[in-house]
């Protein structure tokens, strides 16, 4: 069976969304019928979309990116993302900006966003990982922030129905071009550990967030897509 979705005259704003999961969240919505925005600090390769440039981590920033907006429906807090990072021996302040990014920036843009989203009785859909549902060593402010932003969703939902709904994807081992880096030649072998048999792709992550930006009942709530989890290593010890 295949699920469609008319998106037809509805203003999408998909934040991070040049590159990766962001970018397959914004094709799926511009598929659609939607008209698609998407932002980040540097352009995109192709001119596929209207592209505001801005950093979502600075209030400014995200001000003058609403304001780009006359209508608004649906917005995805995509931008995310850090770099291998052991909390012994790294800056502060880059664990500060990893935060900023994965829990500050997305409040910071449901907030500004918030006025146009219920005049249009529309939704926030948060990107979030299983980082913040599990240990993240290595990535330790990373998991924390998207802890975090799990919570955030929670409140705001609680805290804006009837008018505007937010929920939250939490993506698990995902193939996008920041796992290769994060995983190395290992990244090929990553559907090892995933019961479905492979990382999610950005067709997944979108076919959940057109399903959760439709309009509904479904608020406050967390939709995994993880294949399934990640397979613990004592099952293979118990295998053997």
């Amino acid at each position: 069976m295949t699920v469609t979705y008319d998106y037809t005259g509805r203003s999408v704003l998909v934040t991070g969304g040049t590159r990766g999961l962001g970018l397959g969240v914004a094709r799926a919505f511009a598929r659609a019928g939607a008209e698609v925005t998407v932002c980040a600090r540097r352009p995109p390769e192709r001119d596929e979309f209207r592209f505001v440039p801005a950093d979502v981590r600075e209030p400014a920033d995200v001000e003058r990116l609403v304001a780009a907006f006359d209508r608004l429906d649906v917005v995805v807090n995509n931008a995310g993302g850090s770099p291998y990072a052991p909390l012994e021996g790294t800056s502060p302040r880059l664990h500060a900006r990893v935060i900023e990014l994965n829990l500050t920036a997305p409040l910071l843009v449901a907030q500004y966003a918030r006025p146009l989203l219920a005049a249009a009785r529309g939704a926030v859909v948060m990107v979030g990982s299983v980082s913040g549902t599990r240990p993240s060593p290595g990535t330790s402010a990373y998991g924390a922030a998207k802890a975090g932003l799990h919570h955030l969703a929670r409140c705001l939902a609680a805290e804006w129905a009837p008018e505007v709904r937010v929920n939250t994807v939490v993506v698990g081992l995902a193939a996008t071009e920041s796992a290769a880096d994060h995983y190395g030649g290992a990244g090929g072998g990553l559907g090892a550990a995933i019961p479905a048999g492979r990382p999610a792709g950005p067709e997944d992550v979108a076919r959940a967030c057109l399903w959760l930006a439709a309009p509904g009942y479904v608020t406050g709530a967390e939709v995994r897509v993880d294949g399934g989890g990640e397979i613990p290593l004592w099952r293979g010890l118990a295998q053997e």
